[in-house]
């Protein structure tokens, strides 16, 4: 049989658990009621105040500014802000990622302030150095045409529900451009002197890129047998399909007697070296891009029009 100190130890033992339970449940019933009654205030206030959290969306990525070295990429951020006062951005984090893979990342501290019931669109500028990503993923070649997906994380402060963050995303495409390739096919005289010769330069411009381009203008200086024979700056309308192949008429002037024995050699059929470089300028589907255009060692050959003495042969001579 137990004994009665055994016996009243177990009975203390029973009403001290008892004890610590009804604490517990005390404790956890004065917390509760302390958390309900601050979301109660919290409502109350957002209900009269008239606080509420901001909204936001990606409303459009630009392209600004396009080369063979990297992408200017601005995404405009629509953040509305139904509060009476205004709301601090603390951060802005971006990621712009390509099929699961990092492109490029960054933090925008401080990013301003929302005034109070307006809204506001937010600038979020990155650059995209297409060397950097071709040197990391080696199968993104020039020419051609990636996905994209830019998540961005806006972090701001508002009075009751304190430090928020708006997760946002929003997809598309980036081109990675690749310089057109050139050939002077021909060169056909217009006038012929030993003062001065007019003529117009066969081009030929190969598209290398899975977008179309449409060409709106251009400049160029040209060499015929190392003697520059000058350029222009004209403004030009062509229409190149992706991959596609067009051709253009440019006009140049030179003095015959500055090629000395070159020109002979021209006039006999014997072909002429030449170099050509310039810039084009093409609108695509991402935006105005100006892209160079370069050809050395090339070789043509002159044409004359038949009333200068040509016949229909020359057109069969070809760039080599």
């Amino acid at each position: 049989m137990s004994s009665p100190r055994k016996l009243e130890k177990i009975g203390r033992s029973f009403r001290d658990n008892d004890k610590e339970d009804r604490e517990d449940e005390e404790k956890g019933g004065f917390v509760g009621k302390v958390k309900d009654f601050i979301d109660n205030v919290g409502d109350k206030i957002e209900e009269k105040v008239g606080f509420g959290k901001p909204t936001a969306d990606v409303t459009a990525i630009h392209f600004p500014y396009i080369n063979l070295k990297k992408a200017e990429i601005v995404a405009d951020v629509l953040v509305k802000n139904s509060n009476p006062i205004p709301i601090p951005l603390i951060d802005i984090n971006y990621l712009i990622e390509s099929d699961g893979r990092k492109l490029i990342s960054g933090l925008i501290p401080d990013a301003g302030t929302i005034h109070a019931h307006s809204s506001e669109t937010v600038k979020i500028p990155a650059n995209l150095v297409y060397d950097d990503i071709k040197d990391t993923y080696r199968d993104i070649k020039p020419g051609s045409i990636i996905p994209y997906r830019i998540k961005v994380d806006l972090i701001v402060d508002v009075p009751v529900f304190g430090r928020l963050t708006l997760p946002l995303e929003k997809k598309g495409e980036i081109p990675i451009p690749h310089k057109p390739d050139i050939d002077v096919e021909k060169i056909h005289f217009q006038k012929f002197s030993s003062e001065e010769t007019i003529a117009i330069l066969k081009l030929r411009l190969e598209n290398k890129n899975d977008f179309d381009l449409a060409v709106n203008g251009l400049d160029y200086d040209v060499w015929l047998s190392d003697v520059n024979v000058g350029g222009a700056d004209l403004e030009k309308c062509a229409k190149i399909g992706k991959n596609g192949v067009s051709y253009m008429d440019l006009p140049i002037t030179f003095r015959p007697k500055d090629f000395g024995s070159a020109l002979w050699d021209m006039l006999r059929g014997r072909g002429t070296g030449y170099t050509m470089k310039g810039h084009i300028n093409v609108d695509t589907p991402f935006g105005a891009m100006k892209l160079p255009i370069s050809k050395e060692g090339g070789t043509t050959r002159l044409k004359k029009n038949k009333e200068d003495g040509g016949s229909d042969d020359d057109d069969e001579n070809e760039v080599s």
